[in-house]
């Protein structure tokens, strides 16, 4: 698997990984070069993969049964490479990704959370909602056959999560899922499926007895756009921000 890797020039011993993972346009190298300056001002190795097509054509579900290379294991590959090779902090990880990366990025930390320290999805276009009796992706029935893949809804309740979309990101474009199954349950555009998104996963957690932990974020004057979020919305800066200055560290990683 590729990758784009950037190494802070204050060293990288300790330091802790941010993975930021594209959306279906595969703008890999975009997302590297968009987060290299925070990356290096704040002193994080920063991992950007390319799930290339075919190879990896259903990685937004991390991968299932003939449609490809398995895109969970190979991010663990990748992050335990990077983490032999530079000495940063890969025991766990922090996540951004983008639309189709968005749809990666939570699946990922809902099947794994012990590996991921918290999280932002940013303008996904559906998602996996915490509900163990609807079929996997929509929910967690079946899990899709991912072996190694647990969807523990305690375990994956604790992993801090914001989404954030722009407040003009509500158009039905062609790469939305459009299906009545989806827009019943999640909503019509990327905006109210995430509001709705952030909804069940706190009223999941609060039944838990853990406490809200999950943020919905609007970006200002942003439709569906990477490079327009990232400019207009500021959002590589407001990503940063909440994933490393907010809250209390050890909070995110033993979920008291």
């Amino acid at each position: 698997m590729s990758y784009y890797l950037y190494l802070p020039t204050s060293g990288t011993s300790g330091a802790p990984i941010f993975v930021s993972v594209h959306g279906i346009s595969g703008n890999a190298k975009e997302h590297a070069e968009s987060f290299r300056e925070l990356a290096e001002k704040h002193g994080i190795v920063l991992i950007a993969p390319r799930f290339s097509l075919p190879r990896f054509k259903d990685y937004q579900r991390l991968g299932r049964g003939r449609r490809g290379v398995r895109a969970d294991l190979a991010l663990n590959a990748v992050v335990r490479e990077v983490g032999e090779m530079t000495s940063a902090n890969s025991d766990g990880i922090y996540l951004f990704g983008y639309s189709g990366g968005g749809q990666f990025v939570h699946r990922y930390a809902m099947a794994y959370p012990e590996r991921v320290m918290a999280y932002v999805v940013g303008a996904a276009g559906w998602y996996t909602f915490p509900d163990g009796d609807v079929r996997y992706p929509r929910g967690l029935l079946g899990n899709g056959g991912l072996t190694g893949a647990s969807f523990n809804m305690n375990d994956f309740l604790r992993v801090r999560a914001a989404v954030m979309v722009g407040d003009r990101d509500i158009r039905q474009g062609r790469s939305l899922n459009k299906s009545p199954e989806i827009s019943e349950h999640q909503g019509l555009n990327r905006f109210e499926r995430g509001r709705r998104w952030v909804d069940a996963m706190n009223s999941a957690a609060q039944r838990s007895k853990l406490g809200a932990r999950f943020e919905f974020h609007v970006l200002p004057r942003c439709r569906h756009s990477f490079s327009r979020s990232m400019d207009r919305g500021e959002m590589g800066r407001r990503v940063f921000e909440w994933l490393f200055f907010s809250g209390n560290k050890s909070e995110q990683r033993n979920g008291n």
